[in-house]
C-alpha cells in the first residue's frame, strides 16, 4: 500500500489513491497505520479520488477507524495531492463531495496554498445533532468536572462544540475537557471540541480536540466553527485569523454564514505499508 503524506498547519494526513486500491483500509489497519508509536503516524487518511453521482469525491477517515464528514485541512491536502498527480489545475475552483456536503477548492502558489469553501455553518440543534427542542445552540450552560461552563455548538457538515474562555486556552485544559465533551450524551454523533479566546475582533486563539483523533495541532473545520460562532455571537468581524498551535488560518464568514478559509499545505513524503487489509 503506497501512501502519500502531507501536512497543513501541523495536521497531517495520508492519501491513499482509490484508483490503485478499490477499497479503503479496514478500521484495524487504520488504527495501526495512524498510531505514532506503532505505525507511521497520522491524524487520519484521505481515500480518493472517488466518483459519485455528484462528481469527484473523497472519503476521510480518523485514526480510530471512524469516518469523518469533513476536514478543512484534509481537503486542502487532498486538493494539493490532486494537483501533484496532475488531476487538478491551479487557480481553477473545483467541487469535491464529502459526507458533510460539497466543498470548493482553489489552489494558489503552485499548490502551496489552498482556499476551501467549507459550506454554510448551521447552529440549529437538529443539524448538529443534539436532543431536546429545536433551537440555536448558543451560550448554553454545561457542567464539566464539577465546573459550570458556557458552550455553543454548530455544524460545518460535522459537529462542533466551542467554549469561549476569558483567558487563552492551554493544551492541558483541552486534553482535560475534550474527551468528556467528545463523548457527552448531548452530542448524538459525538463532537469536535474547541476552547477559544477572542484576542480582538480579528484574531482568535484556539486549542482543539478532534472527534476520533484526540489532540491536534490544527483543524480547518474547527477553525470554521469557531469563526462562525464568533460572528454569530458578535465577538468578531467577518474576516478572522484563527491561531492554532500548528499556525494561523485565515477564515472569512459571509452574511449567510458560508465559510471560506485559506491555508498552507506541504508534502512530507511517501511510505509503503505491507498489507492493506
Amino acid at each position: 500500500m503506497d501512501l502519500f503524506k502531507y501536512e497543513s498547519l501541523g495536521n497531517d494526513y495520508f492519501v491513499l489513491d482509490a484508483a490503485a486500491y478499490p477499497s479503503p483500509p479496514s478500521a484495524a489497519i487504520l488504527q495501526k497505520l495512524c498510531n505514532r508509536h506503532l505505525g507511521f503516524g497520522s491524524d487520519g487518511l484521505l481515500y480518493g479520488p472517488c466518483t459519485t453521482a455528484e462528481g469527484l469525491a473523497v472519503r476521510i477517515f480518523n485514526p480510530d477507524g471512524s469516518e469523518a464528514e469533513k476536514s478543512g485541512n484534509g481537503l486542502r491536502i487532498f486538493a494539493r495531492y490532486l494537483y501533484d498527480t496532475k488531476r487538478l489545475i491551479a487557480e481553477t475552483p473545483t467541487s469535491i463531495q464529502t459526507l458533510g456536503g460539497p466543498v470548493t477548492v482553489t489552489l494558489l502558489d503552485a499548490g502551496q496554498t489552498v482556499t476551501v469553501g467549507m459550506g454554510q455553518a448551521q447552529f440549529l440543534s437538529t443539524h448538529i445533532p443534539m436532543p431536546g427542542p429545536a433551537r440555536e445552540v448558543l451560550l448554553e450552560p454545561i457542567t464539566l468536572d464539577g465546573q459550570v461552563y458556557t458552550f455553543s455548538a454548530t455544524s460545518i457538515g460535522n459537529p462542533h462544540c466551542t467554549l469561549f474562555l476569558d483567558t487563552p486556552p492551554t493544551k492541558a485544559h483541552i486534553t482535560q475537557l475534550g474527551p468528556i465533551l467528545e463523548n457527552h450524551p448531548l452530542f448524538l454523533n459525538r463532537t469536535n471540541v474547541q476552547l477559544a479566546y477572542v484576542k480582538d475582533p480579528f484574531n482568535i486563539i484556539i486549542e482543539i480536540w478532534e472527534r476520533g483523533a484526540g489532540y491536534t495541532l490544527a483543524s480547518g473545520s474547527s477553525a470554521s466553527a469557531v469563526a462562525a460562532l464568533s460572528v454569530r455571537l458578535g465577538y468578531t468581524k467577518n474576516a478572522i485569523t484563527i491561531h492554532m498551535p500548528g499556525g494561523p488560518l485565515k477564515v472569512t464568514v459571509a452574511d449567510d454564514f458560508s465559510i471560506t478559509q485559506t491555508g498552507s499545505v506541504a508534502f512530507i513524503g511517501t511510505c509503503n505499508y505491507p498489507n492493506l487489509h
